[in-house]
């Protein structure tokens, strides 16, 4: 569990497109991404993404480069910067390139999906980033992970899943994973792709193979409607979220695979019931949410778990904290809880 007394994630979500797409390109290992643009985009986004990882005890420097735009370039064009910074990515050893573009970019008329589609020895894929005209950080995450898959061919199917679209930013995101890979482990079921975190463009070849696609939530629903026609994946459109989704869940798994789901069912449901015994302490009191989680998704999770330990939800009531993303299966469940347990006995 995170050492992180209680951390919004607000923050880190809250960026422009470019940083949603940031998110997703620097997660491949050998590969580099180039964001088309003044030297201060490039510069505030590893700032960002260098103090996130920080946070979440994983120091990576991502390989991020500027084509660092020149007033010159702007009233000219930066094409040529492109192209040269390309050029001198592509002499480097590298998989493959993505080229981010920022809004200046799009607001000069520069055609970088001409540049980048230029013979280099390796892909340069382009992402389109620029988001001045009222793209947001989801639409950078979800550009990112649509150019990455057009990129990819079909494979031969087997009996896996592929996790799709983890918040990357989030404090919580090896946690979320590990409580969907628990559930998977009891269905027997393996992951083959975390599309995208910590993988290589090797591993992103094998998109294709997986049975069924299991996105992070419903924000990526354009993603998964792409990679069902791109691959004929069908796809479960959430992580699992409260008590009966988490069952929900593993039915719709064990669903896709034809395997039976009984048995898995059976213990979750045995599990659920041991973690409601644990807070049996502060049955019986009333909680209110502090004002940053009120608008939260996860105030429906919140409301059928008070409900199932008989703690009810009143405005003079304890204030306790409520996190912006809803809690991932049963042990996402069980945090929130020892939260709010610190909160009444505090």
């Amino acid at each position: 569990m995170t050492l992180n007394p209680l951390p919004l994630n607000l923050s880190r979500f809250g960026g422009c497109t470019l940083t949603g797409a940031l998110s997703v390109t620097t997660q491949v290992r050998d590969a580099i991404t180039i964001v088309h643009g003044p030297k201060g985009c490039t510069h505030h986004n590893f700032s960002l993404l260098h103090a996130t990882g920080l946070d979440n005890d994983r120091i990576i420097l991502s390989d991020l480069i500027s084509t660092g735009l020149l007033e010159s370039d702007i009233i000219f064009g930066g094409e040529g910067a492109l192209k040269r910074t390309i050029d001198a990515a592509a002499n480097r050893q590298t998989s493959a390139i993505f080229v981010l573009s920022t809004c200046i970019v799009d607001m000069i008329g520069d055609d970088v999906a001409a540049v980048c589609h230029g013979n280099h020895g390796i892909p340069v894929i382009p992402v389109p980033t620029a988001g001045f005209l009222g793209g947001t950080f989801q639409n950078g995450v979800n550009n990112a992970l649509t150019a990455i898959a057009d990129t990819t061919k079909p494979c031969t199917t087997g009996s896996y899943v592929n996790i799709i679209g983890e918040k990357n930013l989030e404090y919580e995101v090896e946690e979320n994973y590990a409580e969907v890979s628990r559930l998977l482990e009891a269905l027997g079921i393996p992951v083959n792709l975390r599309f995208l975190r910590d993988c290589s463009t090797g591993d992103i070849s094998r998109l294709g193979a997986a049975r069924l696609n299991i996105l992070r939530d419903v924000e990526l629903l354009a993603v998964g409607e792409r990679l069902r026609q791109r691959f004929d994946t069908p796809f479960i459109p959430s992580f699992p979220v409260g008590l009966e989704g988490t069952i929900r869940f593993i039915e719709s798994v064990a669903d896709g695979f034809g395997v039976k789901c009984l048995q898995a069912v059976r213990e979750e449901r045995a599990l659920q019931d041991e973690l409601l015994t644990e807070f049996e302490d502060i049955t019986g009191t009333s909680i209110t949410f502090d004002p940053a989680g009120m608008a939260s998704a996860t105030f429906p999770v919140a409301r059928e778990v008070a409900e199932q330990i008989d703690i009810a939800i009143d405005g003079d009531g304890c204030t306790v904290p409520l996190q912006l993303s809803p809690p991932v299966g049963t042990n996402g469940i069980r945090h929130m809880l020892h939260r709010w347990r610190r909160a009444i006995h505090a």
